[in-house]
């Protein structure tokens, strides 16, 4: 009783201030707020959205379903969630926070994911997508295309490892003897056909439900983006994050890294875009530093995606915490797997101009082509974000008008 009253408030507390701080710093909240509006308008959304259509639609298919069955052998085995695990854990990875929240969240309102499985599913399959790590982390802000396979490397390998510990969390799934049987080609083609077959919503109908409840996520990613980047910005004026700063930089001291670093980390921790590129211009760190505390909160994800993922898991039963704490494991593994790797994957890179032709000169090159489409996103990103906001709204008016 004693700590709920406390945490009344410290709410409520935090929220007159938020307020006055907002009164007392309207520029600055003003041109925070354009910031977060932005990257949300410029590349959140357009990047996001084609990924939400398209899942909801392959859930409403049956394809999912079908995809499930045919990695129940892999996922089971090595993360104890189900097969259609393997779709959340690609489509995560390819389109970037939060999606793998939203995917996993969809699959335990349909019923093909208890609430362990989703805890254990949702904690690992959250990650930067490629595009931001190589584009806007290791050519924009470190202006080091080499760097970005590196951090990449780091990230994707902390998620591995932060699924594998995870299989081990909450009490065993039982398998049924008709789990065991849906590993066949024609079992996962039934499985299909009766997914389809039973979600009788005609074709039109269910691409205006995936664009209805796509756009309406991203409006509110969009909020927790904008909210944020004020948060951040108020911060700093009101010398909170110099006041973290302090306690972060015995830890930093004790690991040989210079002081500097403190408040880049602390900005991280809230939003890993800023942190990232305030990382980057610390001029008292090595490279490799700068590595390590940039895979730590490239992995941590920050407190404004973290909102946006507990938005999402609170229209179900999966539970916030096990993904908070799996944030915390994948960002001391993505550090950890960037010292590792310093050698034998940077400084290796480094030193050979061309070490290998097997690897995409999207990684290894100048980063021109990666420079290329990310750019490319920021001109058309707006363009996709009117369309898609105009098709919303015609979609919205016809379904109140026919209720």
């Amino acid at each position: 009783m004693v700590l709920s009253k406390l945490k009344t408030v410290f709410l409520s507390v935090s929220a007159t201030i938020l307020a006055a701080s907002l009164i007392s710093f309207p520029r600055e909240s003003f041109e925070a707020s354009i910031r977060g509006l932005t990257m949300w308008w410029e590349i959140v959304f357009p990047s996001l959205l084609p990924f939400f259509i398209v899942s909801e639609m392959l859930i409403g298919f049956g394809v999912v379903k079908f995809i499930g069955v045919m990695l129940e052998p892999l996922m089971r085995p090595l993360f104890k969630v189900p097969g259609v695990g393997g779709f959340v854990w690609a489509m995560g990875m390819a389109s970037g926070q939060p999606a793998g929240a939203k995917f996993s969240a969809r699959l335990r309102q349909e019923g093909h994911l208890t609430q362990i499985e989703a805890e254990r599913l949702v904690s690992f399959t959250n990650s930067s997508n490629p595009l931001f790590i190589f584009s806007a982390v290791a050519v924009g802000f470190f202006n080091n295309p080499k760097i970005g396979l590196l951090l990449a490397a780091a990230h994707y390998l902390g998620n591995i490892c932060v699924g594998i510990i995870m299989r081990f969390y909450g009490k065993e799934t039982p398998e049924t003897s008709d789990e065991r049987k849906k590993f066949k080609f024609r079992t996962a083609l039934s499985v299909l056909h009766q997914t389809r077959i039973k979600d009788n919503r005609p074709i039109g109908r269910l691409l205006g439900d995936a664009v209805n409840s796509s756009i309406q996520t991203l409006l509110m990613i969009g909020g927790f983006i904008i909210l944020f980047s004020v948060i951040n910005k108020l911060l700093y004026l009101l010398h909170i994050t110099a006041i973290l700063a302090k306690t972060v930089e015995v830890l930093l001291s004790s690991l040989s890294f210079p002081d500097m670093l403190s408040i880049p980390f602390i900005s991280g921790l809230f939003e890993i875009t800023m942190g990232s590129q305030l990382i980057s211009h610390v001029q008292d760190a090595t490279l490799l530093q700068k590595a390590i505390i940039t895979s730590f909160i490239l992995a941590f994800s920050g407190f404004s995606i973290q909102a946006q993922v507990a938005s999402i898991l609170a229209q179900t039963d999966i539970r916030f915490k096990p993904f908070f704490i799996a944030r915390i494991l994948q960002g001391i593994f993505s550090a950890l797997f960037a010292l590792l790797l310093w050698k034998p994957l940077y400084i290796r890179i480094s030193h050979h101009e061309q070490p290998s032709n097997t690897l995409p000169v999207v990684f290894l090159g100048d980063g021109s082509m990666a420079n290329h489409v990310y750019h490319k996103m920021i001109e058309v990103g707006p363009l996709i974000t009117i369309f898609s906001l105009l098709i919303y709204t015609v979609l919205l008016f016809t379904r109140l008008k026919k209720s």
